[in-house]
């Protein structure tokens, strides 16, 4: 649908209430307004293209236009397909939208409509860029089976690794986990208080948890000695304290050179690479950014 030729106004121009004598009416009053020719055309283009939309819904007149509509409207330009494929972009949907806002607030400052269904039109949001650097799978295993399993703290460091590589969290939110907050029946971990003050649930891998009730079983117990109850977190150090974000990443650090890597980074290469991962495995973007804001 979403095209830049000509394209004829679609509907009835003689119907004083119709939305095509309204949308020739819109067009001229830009145009008296001193509008600028493009924004004229474009907006003409893409108006008439949602005339068109709504025709083939039996819809014809302002009068008829919802909220409920113009939200099925933006879905269409949501999962709206090119020629080749391509979905349109973030700023393309909202280019169209913002011509939808117009000319609706236009309508309703005219007093063809008393409410402006349009009012509550909210424009997606734009992407966040992914960062450039990331580590590949391979990469990932190589730093993986760098700690050794065999030591309590090897155990502990190989189980921190899985949960950030599969979850994608900051380092501070992996380090301030506790024990309960893990949800093995629906493989999630809750993660509180995490960037802007907000509780999420996010999902782990099977693989994740798997190492996660290792290092519970066979690490944790001994970390704390003869202190069980210590700590409620999930990741201690010797006597149930905890560690400092800074000396984790040093560790990471340390894992990299071993495994032969020689990007800049350490915790957050993983966080990167969780994300990159998922896109990559056909995730949608705005799901990525649910579980890491």
């Amino acid at each position: 649908m979403p095209r830049t030729t000509r394209l004829a106004i679609p509907g009835d121009p003689h119907d004083p209430e119709g939305l095509t004598a309204l949308l020739h009416r819109y067009l001229l009053w830009l145009e008296t307004h001193n509008f600028a020719a493009n924004t004229v055309k474009v907006r003409r283009l893409q108006l008439a293209r949602f005339l068109g939309w709504c025709e083939e819904r039996s819809v014809t007149r302002a009068a008829d236009v919802t909220p409920d509509l113009l939200e099925r409207f933006q879905r269409h330009l949501f999962y709206y397909r090119k020629k080749d494929g391509q979905p349109l972009s973030i700023s393309s949907q909202s280019h169209w939208l913002t011509s939808l806002r117009g000319w609706f607030a236009w309508l309703k400052d005219q007093r063809v409509l008393e409410r402006n269904p349009a009012v509550e039109l909210q424009l997606p949001r734009e992407e966040k860029r992914l960062p450039r650097h990331a580590l590949s799978e391979s990469e990932v295993e190589a730093i993986l089976a760098q700690p050794d399993v065999s030591r309590p703290s090897g155990l502990r460091t190989r189980a921190i690794l899985e949960t950030l590589y599969s979850s994608g969290l900051r380092r501070q939110e992996v380090l301030s986990l506790e024990v309960t907050d893990l949800d093995r029946p629906r493989r999630v971990i809750l993660v509180r208080q995490g960037k802007g003050n907000k509780d999420r649930f996010v999902p782990l891998s099977e693989r994740a948890l798997a190492w996660i009730d290792t290092y519970l079983a066979e690490a944790r117990p001994r970390l704390l000695g003869d202190q069980p109850t210590a700590s409620p977190l999930l990741f201690v150090t010797h006597g149930g304290g905890a560690t400092h974000p800074n000396q984790l990443s040093s560790q990471v650090r340390k894992l990299l050179r071993r495994a032969g890597i020689a990007k800049a980074g350490a915790c957050h290469l993983f966080r990167h690479t969780a994300a990159t991962l998922m896109l990559d495995h056909g995730a949608d973007i705005r799901h990525i950014q649910v579980y890491r804001p």
